[in-house]
């Protein structure tokens, strides 16, 4: 075997076992030291000991740093991701997995009946941080007016939502397939889905300060097409899928095949700009509902434990500290709008949806993590020249600050026994 490729092979086992252990420790010492969730602790531990920080100095006897400096030419530099696409890609499977097993733990039932209210609240979700992202940039100085790229581009930033977060939480406090849990996830599936038609007149408006109308109807019609179609496929082909899995006797054979068929609508959703979990998340709640669903859940428990902590590892990973400090004063206020910006869209949405004071707290707290999906907006504006490194670094800022603060202010509120509900029994 090539020495370079023995040489790659090894290091990303490397990669891998550490960031599987730091995962753990950080984890651990998190929920048993500190009384946070866990999940905090691994997103520190990959900012830590990621490549921009420790990561760079730390060596391992006969293969060198851990995370060596990548070449300016790499795909990696290219797409501002700062680790090598192997490991971003465990963390990306990761992801899936979370989504996976968060759409296992949904009533089909309870999803539908709330759908509604999950659509306002995750229109709610993008207009008030849009603005107050956008209105930030012109008064700082950052952009001239409101339909200034620049300005455009961090209401864009901020109107995302990351449910990775959110559904860690609410699985590891088994709050999943609640009111409150079903809205939030409804409505950051809708966020991603309405933030690709944002992302696409901001970028028409920057580019040609106009928007191609026709342009954006496709846009909308293929990306909520797609995510309607694959939901409702697999909700009706799960049944006669689940027939098909009994063939197999195999060990764990209706595990694998159902992920299998979690892949294929990751990868669906992928290609008309959604984000894969959205995918992940509507095979999991098809097959929430069928006779193999307790087997499935058993099934995923330890795979479960050994690979969504590296996703959360990775994302910190991703935060790179040096480009916060030229505005670090605009991106405290961009963070503490990007909070008030969810809480008070989505919380106003929800009160007006049939949830009282908490409820409609639990989900804009749900609502707040930026996490990828805002670096990814970011990463989109920085490679067309839009946003500059500076405005790139307020970003990382602002989600870093939103996917930290997040659990801690959501596992006390499900952790209280009130019913989120104003008509409950």
């Amino acid at each position: 075997m090539d020495h370079g490729i023995t040489h790659a092979v090894t290091l990303l086992i490397l990669q891998f076992g550490f960031v599987l252990f730091i995962a753990r420790v950080f984890g651990e010492f998190f929920e048993r030291f500190l009384k946070q969730p866990g999940v905090i602790g691994e997103l520190l531990a990959g900012v830590l000991f990621g490549p921009f920080l420790l990561g760079a100095s730390i060596g391992f006897p006969g293969i060198g740093p851990i995370f060596p400096a990548l070449s300016p030419d790499s795909i990696e530099a290219h797409s501002h991701i700062p680790i090598p696409l192997s490991l971003y890609g465990i963390g990306q499977i990761a992801s899936i997995l979370l989504l996976f097993a968060a759409g296992l733990e949904t009533n089909p039932k309870n999803f539908i009946r709330f759908a509604g209210k999950a659509s306002i609240v995750g229109a709610a979700g993008i207009i008030l941080p849009f603005v107050l992202g956008a209105m930030a940039t012109v008064w700082f100085g950052h952009a001239k007016n409101f339909f200034d790229g620049r300005a455009l581009f961090m209401g864009a930033i901020m109107s995302a939502t990351s449910v990775g977060i959110t559904a860690r939480v609410l699985s590891d406090l088994k709050k999943i397939d609640t009111p409150e849990g079903i809205t939030i996830l409804g409505a950051a599936v809708i966020d991603d889905v309405l933030g690709i038609l944002v992302l696409a007149i901001v970028v028409s408006l920057a580019q040609s300060g106009t928007v191609e109308l026709s342009s954006v109807a496709w846009i909308a019609l293929k990306s909520i097409g797609i995510w309607l179609g694959v939901t409702a496929f697999f909700i009706f082909a799960a049944p006669w899928l689940v027939r098909v899995w009994s063939w197999f006797e195999s060990p764990g054979s209706s595990l694998v095949l159902t992920f299998f068929a979690c892949l294929v609508a990751a990868v669906l959703c992928e290609a008309v700009g959604l984000a894969m979990i959205i995918g992940a998340y509507s095979v999991g709640l098809a097959f929430s509902n069928t006779q193999i669903a307790p087997k499935l859940r058993e099934d995923l428990r330890g795979v479960y434990h050994l690979f969504v902590p590296v996703f959360f590892v990775i994302l910190g990973m991703l935060v790179n500290l040096n480009t916060m400090r030229t505005a670090f004063e605009f991106g405290l206020v961009i963070s503490a709008l990007a909070i008030v910006g969810k809480v008070i869209g989505c919380g106003l949405a929800s009160l007006g949806c049939g949830f009282n004071s908490m409820g409609a707290y639990r989900i804009g707290t749900g609502m707040i993590p930026r996490g990828e999906v805002a670096l990814i907006v970011a990463g989109y504006g920085l490679t067309r020249g839009v946003v500059n490194e500076e405005m790139f670094g307020v970003a990382i800022l602002m989600t870093l600050i939103t996917t930290v603060l997040a659990p801690i202010f959501l596992t006390p509120a499900f952790r209280n026994q009130k019913h989120g509900l104003r008509n409950a029994n």
